[in-house]
């Protein structure tokens, strides 16, 4: 039976559009449909009304289909999770790196029991009433009152001062690296205020260079350190190589440290491919590969023909240089005898391809926006970022070159170089395209040796940072800035802070946590990190839980290399899955002629078939079928998920609002990572 009609309502609906009528109908006739009926007849109005009712219940019952469908697809992402982590759980596959050995992982799983059973003990404590009038140790009748009563003078007299202590401790730190936050976005927002970079004292003409003069060009060694790259070594090889630079005055090596045969074989097809084409490029293996990357480099400027070259280009396999980047970088040398190092900005093809890219897009985009650009412009010292960027070679030799002695290379030959007095330069308007790690696996392993290599170089350096002769502010800026706030104490407030003392402050209510701690200055510091990066606005809080989730493994890399231990030495190549962009393309098409494309045709599939690069195709057709790659489970990350979880809990016993829900939706985003349900999915 139909809804009857509300005359009432539509009474007044009439009045209202008989007093507007007029104006609609001068200025919006075309639009105006005419609804009353111009009869004086009761029966006929009541049917006009109440086809008027019918319309707008139409529009409810439209309103919530929308709710319904929007509800049904919430409710069938929500199982496909549960689906997806049960299989997940399933195949119980953890993580080669998150050994169940772990003494990090041990000390969170004694951790998460201890909670679990103080969660337990508070429960009986609630349903007995204990909360609200808490029992003493005169008057306790029951055994198990007893004990919580001793329970409540052991917590505030033993475990709440330390707590506490430890607690203020911590937001001192916490306050004093948002400070330094706040100092390094005033510091850029002043460089746009006022447009301040780095100038150049000449220009390269952006006509070809073939017709110039090539004393103008100074000779440039370009180097692309390579390790089983199989994805993107012809993107890589093809971007240096279509440089805008003359070819007699540019050699580029191709530095191979692969151990896998097939991977080696395609590579020097691809050199020979180029040098057919005249390009001056050369292949080099190492039978022994010490020392990684450093070890890589070290051996290749170990060359007699390197004495040649006044300038030295560092590019990883995965970065897509533009034609005009040695015309955009190597005029800044002209004129700057101390100058060391042009550093120009990475620039990312798949920042849009998952949410884990997205938030790795915030934290890259301050670090070259804010950190570089204010240091390179200030000070001139910042960290070199390994590839992207144009050396020096008398600075490389005078700073004792490339050492094997870290896993930060870079950041290594950075600090001694800056010691022995030379410059920097950042150039923000220069950008290299690479790509960013898709899964979090590879990303989890990048972040543990970029974490762990800055205090081992950290424990190595500090004496020779004292003797240096350089003045005492910058060797304050090195050890208490570069070194201590921004690479030591921000892993460990941030792990221990919101993992540790917050969890514990529920169960010991005596040691307190505020509530802008907790969230507010959290959430300012997140606006500020994510302000170079305005699209990514939609993301702040996603960015601010997983930046607290990526604290263990950021922790837990600082801890093994300040103290030595065996995983800080662990090198493991970031996975590369050979994201190309149509920069690249329009590059090469522009660089090569289409008579240079038709004349080495032929040649080339001439020396494909002497070289036997048949055989090589037939490689890569089926390069993929033997790696198989899989989801995986993260111990550590899904203990401190349950310690949360039970922590929230704990808390929604109090009543602590604000407590309660960043402990919960961290609690979430924790279980979340653990299942590795963030970044690519491998199905």
């Amino acid at each position: 039976m139909p809804r009857p009609p509300n005359y009432e309502f539509q009474e007044w609906w009439n009045k209202q559009r008989d007093k507007n009528h007029d104006l609609f109908e001068d200025n919006n006739a075309f639009l105006t449909v005419e609804i009353r009926s111009p009869t004086s007849d009761p029966t006929v109005g009541k049917e006009v009304r109440t086809r008027s009712a019918r319309q707008i219940s139409w529009i409810y019952l439209l309103k919530f289909q929308q709710i319904a469908n929007s509800l049904a697809w919430i409710t069938n992402s929500f199982i496909f999770l549960l689906r997806t982590a049960n299989r997940r759980i399933q195949s119980s596959e953890s993580s080669p790196s998150d050994s169940p050995h772990s003494k990090l992982y041990r000390v969170i799983k004694v951790f998460l029991i201890l909670v679990i059973l103080l969660l337990c003990f508070e429960l009986v404590a609630f349903f007995k009433g204990w909360h609200f009038s808490p029992p003493s140790v005169g008057s306790a009748e029951l055994m198990v009152e007893l004990v919580y009563a001793k329970w409540l003078e052991i917590r505030a007299d033993y475990l709440a001062p330390p707590l506490q202590s430890l607690a203020n401790m911590c937001i001192v730190l916490f306050l004093i690296q948002s400070v330094d936050r706040v100092v390094l976005v005033l510091g850029c927002a002043w460089i746009k205020l006022r447009r301040l970079k780095p100038t150049a004292t000449m220009e390269y003409s952006a006509a070809n260079v073939e017709g110039g003069n090539l004393e103008d060009y100074p000779m440039v060694l370009v180097q692309i350190p390579m390790c089983n790259e199989r994805e993107v070594y012809a993107q890589s090889i093809a971007t240096v190589c279509v440089q805008d630079w003359p070819r007699e005055r540019m050699l580029v090596q191709i530095l191979d440290d692969s151990d896998e045969l097939d991977v080696q074989l395609l590579i020097k097809a691809e050199v020979q491919k180029w040098q057919q084409r005249g390009v001056h490029i050369l292949y080099r293996h190492r039978l022994m590969r010490t020392g990684y990357k450093a070890g890589n480099l070290k051996s290749a400027m170990g060359c007699d023909y390197v004495k040649d070259y006044e300038f030295v280009a560092i590019f990883d396999a995965d970065f897509q240089p533009a034609p005009d980047f040695l015309k955009k970088t190597i005029p800044y040398f002209k004129g700057n005898d101390d100058l060391a190092l042009v550093q120009t900005r990475w620039a990312f093809v798949n920042k849009d391809e998952n949410l884990l890219t997205r938030l790795q897009n915030i934290n890259l985009s301050f670090h070259f926006e804010v950190e570089q650009q204010v240091n390179g412009v200030f000070i001139n010292f910042f960290g070199f970022n390994g590839t992207a960027g144009v050396w020096r070679i008398k600075a490389l030799e005078d700073c004792g070159g490339w050492l094997e002695r870290t896993t930060v290379e870079d950041m290594d030959i950075a600090v001694r170089a800056h010691l022995c007095g030379w410059k920097f330069i950042y150039v923000n308007d220069v950008k290299c395209l690479c790509e960013l790690p898709e899964s979090y696996e590879a990303y989890k392993k990048q972040q543990h040796r970029w974490h762990s290599g800055p205090m081992q170089l950290f424990r190595l350096c500090f004496v020779d940072v004292l003797r240096s002769k350089v003045s005492w502010t910058k060797k304050a800026n090195l050890i208490f800035l570069f070194f201590l706030l921004r690479k030591l104490v921000l892993p460990f407030y941030s792990f221990t802070l919101f993992c540790i003392i917050l969890p514990l402050t529920m169960f010991i209510p005596e040691a307190q946590l505020p509530a802008w701690v907790v969230s507010y200055v959290p959430g300012i510091m997140s606006v500020l990190n994510i302000l170079p990066a305005p699209r990514s606005f939609p993301f702040i809080v996603p960015y601010l839980l997983f930046e607290n989730t990526m604290s263990v493994t950021k922790f837990n890399a600082m801890i093994s290399g300040l103290f030595h231990f065996g995983s800080s030495y662990e090198w493991i190549v970031t996975k590369k899955l050979g994201r190309s962009s149509e920069a690249d393309l329009v590059a090469f098409a522009e660089k090569e002629s289409d008579t240079l494309i038709e004349t080495t045709t032929s040649s080339l599939y001439r020396s494909n078939s002497e070289s036997g690069i048949d055989e090589l195709n037939k490689l890569e057709e089926t390069k993929k079928s033997g790696i198989r790659r899989k989801n995986r489970l993260y111990r550590k990350e899904l203990a401190l998920a349950f310690i949360l979880l039970t922590a929230s809990v704990r808390s929604l016993l109090s009543a602590q609002g604000i407590h309660f829900y960043f402990l919960l939706f961290q609690g979430i985003t924790f279980l979340i990572v653990g299942l590795d349900l963030i970044g690519e999915q491998v199905s």
